[in-house]
């Protein structure tokens, strides 16, 4: 039998701590190993301890969250997945997925309710992934202090819509797009529609936070939205995002309940609107989607990259895709930039 997977919980709260290990301690493939009050606490047993993950609040005296994570990733790189209920605040989505965690998660709230049963499959399923991360190719985004003058310049320019870029991701990759949109210019003739694994709690503030930091405009998906040149549409992987004419015969985004393949959906719709006008690129993630979908942007005359599994936190669903035969260019993260620019040139 595997060893179990060994876990360290650092919340401020009591109750939060015997809850979440409770949790936890429902699966038998989980073993809490301790648990910790703050920051500080945490840092002190992630050594003593040697923890496979670690789940980590936000809010906490003496060390908060973000603080602790920037000294984990330095000090003792572990796994990490926040558990907060701080998800409206967008600075601090924004900055836990740009250093690098696992995922940001909404903590449970209330007492041994309804919504803490809701949260036990999810909890527990992020913990049982971020244990088989390949913890080297997590890197924090180095970013600028905001959106500059010269950046906003370019937002207000005209420049046509030509092209998309649909870009598809699941765990781990809000970092990876992150650190890409800082490094593509919006002067492209296209959009871009992002599917990724966010919650959709977290979503609206996470972009807002984002939006901040790029030159790029950045809007959560809506339904009917018409496509514009220099926009990135993000979508939660929890709704299926398509892409469509209206009676006008205008791009634009159709919205519907979750599917099994939120990224087939994307990329094949998108094939069909733009057909060799379609850059598919897809990114870090757990699962098989993606690959059905780029066969389809490739029959039409389209592009499709492939973050080299190599490079991925996880490689899976690249490394299928690959193995279909069905990418055009596989590129490692500091090439993604580039190839999706030679994909348009």
């Amino acid at each position: 039998m595997d060893e179990p997977i060994k876990v360290l919980i650092v919340d401020d709260a009591l109750f939060m701590r015997k809850a979440i290990t409770e949790i936890l301690q429902t699966d038998r493939s989980l073993n809490v190993v301790g648990t910790a009050r703050d920051g500080l606490d945490g840092l002190e047993k992630i050594k003593a301890l040697r923890p496979h993950v670690v789940t980590l609040d936000i809010d906490m005296p003496r060390m908060d969250g973000l603080a602790a994570i920037r000294h984990i990733m330095i000090e003792s790189p572990v796994p990490v997945v926040v558990l907060s209920s701080l998800f409206s605040d967008g600075a601090v989505t924004f900055e836990a997925l740009r250093l690098g965690v696992v995922d940001f998660v909404p903590k449970p709230s209330g007492g041994i309710s309804e919504d803490m049963d809701q949260s036990r499959r999810k909890i527990i399923d992020r913990v049982k992934i971020a244990s088989s991360v390949n913890f080297d190719n997590i890197r924090r985004v180095r970013m600028n202090e905001g959106v500059t003058d010269e950046n906003l310049s370019v937002r207000t320019g005209f420049h046509p819509l030509e092209y998309l870029v649909a870009l598809g991701t699941s765990l781990s990759g809000p970092n990876t797009v992150i650190r890409l949109l800082t490094r593509l210019s919006p002067t492209l003739p296209a959009a871009m529609v992002v599917v990724q694994e966010i919650a959709p709690q977290i979503l609206p503030a996470f972009v807002k936070k984002f939006n901040e930091h790029v030159p790029w405009t950045i809007e959560v998906a809506e339904d009917g939205r018409i496509l514009e040149q220099g926009v990135c549409y993000v979508c939660s992987n929890e709704k299926t995002m398509s892409i469509d004419r209206n009676e006008n015969d205008q791009p634009c985004i159709r919205l519907e309940d979750a599917a099994d393949q939120p990224l087939n959906a994307l990329f094949r719709s998108a094939a069909e609107v733009f057909n060799n006008n379609t850059v598919g690129v897809l990114l870090t993630g757990v699962g098989d989607d993606g690959a059905d979908g780029f066969a389809r942007i490739r029959e039409l005359g389209g592009s499709t990259i492939a973050q080299d599994s190599q490079c991925c936190v996880y490689p899976n669903l690249t490394q299928h895709a690959i193995e279909r035969g069905t990418v055009s260019k596989i590129v490692d993260e500091t090439q993604l930039p580039d190839a999706i620019v030679a994909s348009i040139a």
